[in-house]
């Protein structure tokens, strides 16, 4: 599903944006996304199919296909198509249901819109039936449920089909020793919930899809942000590959700095792959899931060569540098298609990450440098947070990745009862090259 036009706000619904979409030469019909030329009766039964699925759009004035040179956005007349739509949706559902719809105008004074359909199945009920069928969505097309289907749709309790579009993740934990005493100066999590197709409801991870996601992180922006992270403190590094507990079901690839003991590993990061068990997949919407943990042992690192751990911080740039690589690592398209592959899914499912958790083995005021920031008196600690995006940002474009990014380190700040971060955040980004 595009995440961003999915919940943008109907005012941020721009004719631009629609164009940018239909524009880009990957973007075709799936699972959660259809071009209409214009109105016909099989876009009720797309609209009845993708509220008994993952729901989706619908965009009506776009071409699915177009000769290479030709504008693929060729509008429609909006009140006549809603009206349309409207009518068809009272008359041919059972139940009665319709969807949201929302007219975007041409800017060129020609009174032509694209609208837009979004298929919320949270609102949906639960079989829609169109001449007493129940149509389904499969890889850009539409079917019918078979028997197994329909009971599984029947027996749905409210919104069990809506997935949390990324959000939902587990907090994570600081390692510790033996003593009990945390090992870790932090941990920065992030990471997607997402379906999973018929396949990857019962078969089990292949070593070969394991190793490509592996090569496909490897080739992201997450190992660059992880290295700088380290401020010179890596020599030497381990890219990710099958570590620890791998199990049919369950894959764990890890990434780590490699150095001289006591602290063998001043950064790593593990990416887990999580299917639901072979004995929960009769649930009628399985959920995959992916973690990122990045854990940072930079001050315990600084402390065993005998510096002071207490003057090393992190200074912010680091971490707007890891944040970045962390989000464009989970939209990066390598990266996506071999995680759409494992979940069998179509990669316009794969959602973009929506939260973010960090906790810290110390008050966050005292993890970061200084320099440009003032504690408030009085202000309490706070040793992380969680963060949640803002779902109208496709993180896919540099400059929205970016704002996000601004975002959740002014949080952090607020939280941490910091003042200047908004400051710091703006000298930061205007002392660097646009985002790329």
């Amino acid at each position: 599903m595009n995440n961003s036009l999915f919940a943008a706000s109907a005012a941020d619904l721009t004719i631009e944006r629609v164009r940018a979409l239909a524009a880009r030469p990957d973007q075709v019909e799936s699972l959660t996304l259809e071009f209409k030329r214009e109105y016909s009766k099989s876009l009720l039964t797309t609209i009845a199919a993708m509220a008994n699925t993952y729901g989706g759009l619908i965009l009506v004035g776009v071409n699915d296909k177009v000769e290479p040179g030709t504008d693929r956005v060729v509008g429609t007349d909006a009140q006549e198509t809603i009206d349309k739509v409207a009518s068809g949706c009272r008359e041919k559902f059972d139940p009665p249901w319709e969807p949201t719809f929302i007219p975007v105008p041409f800017d060129d004074g020609s009174g032509l819109s694209v609208v837009v359909i979004r298929v919320d199945p949270s609102t949906a009920p639960r079989p829609l039936l169109i001449d007493l069928k129940a149509p389904i969505r499969l890889s850009g097309q539409n079917s019918t449920a078979d028997r197994d289907r329909l009971l599984r749709l029947a027996r749905e309790e409210p919104s069990a089909n809506v997935l949390p579009m990324g959000q939902g993740l587990m907090a994570s934990h600081l390692n510790s020793d033996n003593e009990g005493k945390p090992t870790d100066d932090f941990v920065l999590r992030t990471g997607i919930n997402l379906p999973m197709g018929e396949a990857a409801a019962w078969r089990p991870l292949s070593e070969r899809s394991v190793d490509a996601l592996a090569q496909a992180l490897n080739g992201s922006a997450l190992p660059g942000a992880l290295r700088n992270l380290g401020q010179g403190a890596i020599d030497q590094f381990m890219g990710f590959r099958p570590l620890g507990h791998n199990r049919s079901r369950t894959a764990r690839l890890v990434w780590q700095a490699v150095n001289r003991a006591p602290v063998e590993h001043p950064v790593e990061a593990i990416v887990t792959v999580s299917l639901p068990q072979i004995h929960d997949s009769a649930s009628a919407a399985p959920v995959a899931s992916i973690t990122v943990d990045v854990i940072s042992r930079i001050c315990r690192y600084a402390g065993s060569l005998g510096t002071m751990s207490s003057e090393h911080h992190y200074p912010v740039p680091d971490l707007a540098i890891l944040c970045d690589g962390l989000l464009k690592a989970l939209v990066d398209p390598r990266v996506v298609a071999e995680i759409a592959r494992i979940a069998d899914i179509d990669t316009v499912l794969v959602a973009q990450p929506r939260e973010l958790h960090l906790i810290a083995d110390q008050p966050v005021v005292d993890l970061l440098s200084s320099t440009g920031l003032q504690e408030i008196p009085g202000a309490g600690a706070s040793f992380g947070g969680t963060f949640r995006a803002n779902p109208a940002l496709d993180l896919r474009v540099p400059a929205e990745r970016q704002e996000q990014v601004d975002d959740w380190l002014r949080q952090l700040g607020l939280d941490a009862g910091l003042s200047g971060m908004e400051t710091l955040v703006e000298r930061y980004r205007a002392t660097t090259p646009p985002p790329a």
